[in-house]
């Protein structure tokens, strides 16, 4: 069965290429069932290649196959290939097992949209390139199937490219994304140069041979390519933006999949990794910086996808934060519950937006649960995931990112405490203000005293009538599914006894010896455990005080609201210096002194030919003549030669 690894990519690709052959004849909704069928395929061949895995000794987990003879450049080559372990396979089961289910999801949410078959083209061509990502089993095709999911990024982030909101946000994500991929190449030139190979068990092999400063400059640079794709400070600014494509790409690309690529990176090449100890530190100290951070701006954000990109960066953040000391499963843990959290909570976003006839902001929703209980009962559950309510499964790998923190050092943790109770916080403030406290969608007045206005209206904001309603089974029945997996998804790896933590040990082989385990005793995991849900449940109780029963003010500050100037600066920067220097490159560097020395060397030439014009005055008497006087010449210097 470990064969049939081609055909996991191979389906969506096949998608994808009938799509772009027959898709505006396929129309809607059938190029939305094809697209979803590939997907849904595909997961089946990976449960599969997993059962086949599954079947062999623990330490015999590692499967390579070889689709052709690819690149050959000097002593080095590199094969277009495919690595199956249980890291690829863990992360494949997820990206097609949530894939489909946002596929499914998007059949109703992109009902009527005249660019229906397209939409499906790019997320079938994103299956493909996220799968080719993680089944790589060299560095190049990682790096092709990497750009490709930036570039499908692209496509779907600006699909309602009429909007310039979403122009701006998709080629922000691209420019940004391309600084990430620079650090991304240096490590693949340096591992190239060091270790002669770019294939990863060649890689992991060689690793210990590496120098230590070695180690550190490709992990570093890791690291760039993993902040870029992950969204972790300073090159998160693309994500909060990237919610100006439609709802499943939220789900799909930048809750679910994409933007766990930069972890997946870092945990495949721990062996590396293990060489740069301080390396690892700066992970740990980015992810814990940029969970904190991202938490900060949440609670201040009025759109409800907003908040929850927001509340994605620092999810993400904890994943780095897991990565940085150590512990590798946790990461990789925390990776599928929020895969399965996130997507329930953007799914269940989009299920309000279409109810509300695409109003996003929350400050005109309110008690939509009597209009909406699926999608309300659902989001529930995602909420109480992402908020760290146990038994939810967002409990576990956070409190097992925590433990690994606190032996890391107590001051990541305390950072890491703090975002909890922040991420409580402001989800508790986003599940009141949608589905609880007033119905605001009745009234007239919208600004920072929305919450208080008491004028009835009969329209929205655009002028159409609302009246909230369900989404149709297409929608609900992925939020029913993903809400389930929110609530047991911890059962992957239970603390309590080694024998229920079942991914710890399906990993341990990818990661040996480089894996951290947990030297605190019992009693401390308990009193971390908790402080823990101390923290969440701190944070629920305060939003519901202060937006429920309205006993504490809000704190809402200007400076979270617009994510502490960050975006305000680089645009000011951007738009000011950043322009100057631009046209000061254009119009003065590259005007006067590239293009100054080219036509330089044009004229140059141009007066020499000048010069010599008047000897090819094209009369054959001419040439005779200077024909002649050469031979005198000549003539002359061999007879004066001779004489002397």
């Amino acid at each position: 069965m470990l064969d049939l690894v081609w055909l996991i990519p191979a389906l969506p690709l096949a998608g994808f290429l009938v799509l772009v052959v027959a898709g505006r004849k396929l129309g809607d909704p059938w190029a939305g069932w094809l697209a979803t069928l590939m997907v849904a395929g595909s997961f089946v061949v990976t449960l599969l290649v997993f059962a086949g895995l599954l079947d062999r000794d623990e330490h015999d987990r590692v499967f390579g196959q070889t689709l052709f003879h690819w690149l050959e450049v000097g002593s080095l080559r590199v094969d277009a290939g495919f690595l199956v372990d249980p890291l690829s396979v863990t992360m494949a089961l997820f990206v097609t097992g949530v894939g489909a289910l946002i596929h499914l999801y998007a059949i109703g949410y992109m009902h009527g949209d005249p660019k229906f078959s397209k939409f499906f083209v790019y997320l079938n061509l994103f299956a493909f390139s996220m799968l080719v990502l993680v089944l790589a089993d060299n560095m190049v095709l990682t790096f092709l199937g990497w750009e490709g999911v930036g570039v499908c990024s692209y496509f779907l982030i600006s699909f309602w490219h009429t909007r310039n909101s979403a122009a701006v946000a998709g080629k922000k994500a691209f420019v940004t994304n391309r600084v990430g991929d620079w650090g991304f190449m240096i490590a693949m030139f340096l591992t190239a140069t060091t270790l002669g190979t770019l294939t990863y068990t060649e890689i992991f092999a060689g690793a210990e041979d590496l120098a230590s400063s070695t180690a550190t400059g490709i992990a570093l640079m890791l690291l760039i390519g993993a902040a870029g794709k992950s969204a972790q400070l300073p090159l998160y600014v693309w994500l909060p933006d990237a919610m100006e494509g439609p709802t499943p790409v939220s789900a799909l690309i930048h809750a679910a999949t994409m933007v766990t690529a930069g972890v997946y990176l870092l945990c495949r090449m721990n062996p590396v990794l293990a060489e740069a100890p301080d390396a690892l530190t700066v992970v740990a100290i980015v992810g814990a910086a940029t969970a904190l951070f991202a938490a900060t701006v949440a609670v201040a954000q009025h759109d409800i996808k907003r908040v929850l990109a927001y509340s994605t960066v620092s999810q993400l953040g904890y994943m780095f934060l897991a990565v940085g000391s150590g512990a590798y499963v946790a990461a990789a843990f925390h990776m599928v519950t929020h895969a399965f959290f996130k997507a329930l909570l953007f799914l269940g976003s989009g299920s309000v937006i279409h109810g509300m006839h695409d109003e996003q902001d929350m400050r005109r929703m309110g008690a939509l649960r009597r209009w909406m209980p699926i999608t309300a009962a659902t989001f529930i559950v995602g909420w109480l995931a992402i908020a760290g309510v146990p038994p939810f499964s967002g409990f576990w790998s956070k409190d097992e990112i925590l433990l690994y923190a606190w032996e890391k050092s107590p001051v990541l943790w305390a950072v890491g405490l703090l975002t909890a109770l922040l991420t409580a916080y402001y989800m508790t403030r986003q599940v009141i203000l949608v589905f609880f406290s007033e119905a605001r969608w009745r009234r007239a007045e919208v600004g920072a005293d929305a919450a208080h206005a008491e004028e009835p209206v009969a329209e929205a904001h655009d002028g159409h009538g609302v009246e909230p309603h369900e989404s149709p089974a297409l929608m609900w029945v992925p939020l029913a599914v993903l809400a389930a997996l929110a609530l047991v998804g911890g059962v992957l790896n239970l603390p309590f006894t080694s024998g229920l933590m079942a991914l710890e040990h399906w990993l341990e082989p990818v990661f040996g010896e480089n894996l951290a385990h947990a030297e605190a005793t019992t009693a401390t995991k308990w009193a971390l455990a908790a402080v823990a849900v101390v923290a969440s449940a701190v944070g629920i109780v305060v939003a519901y005080l202060v937006y429920q029963r309205r006993r504490l003010p809000a704190v809402e500050p200007a400076v979270l609201e617009h994510a502490w100037y960050v975006d305000d600066a680089l645009a000011a920067v951007a738009s000011g210096p950043g322009r100057v220097a631009a046209e000061a490159v254009t119009y003065e560097l590259d005007a006067k002194v590239v293009d100054g020395a080219v036509n330089g060397a044009g004229g140059l030439a141009r007066l020499v030919s000048a010069g010599l014009r008047p000897l090819q005055s094209g009369f054959v008497r001419s040439y005779a003549l200077w024909v002649s006087i050469g031979t005198v010449v000549l003539l002359g210097w061999f007879l004066a030669r001779a004489a002397g």
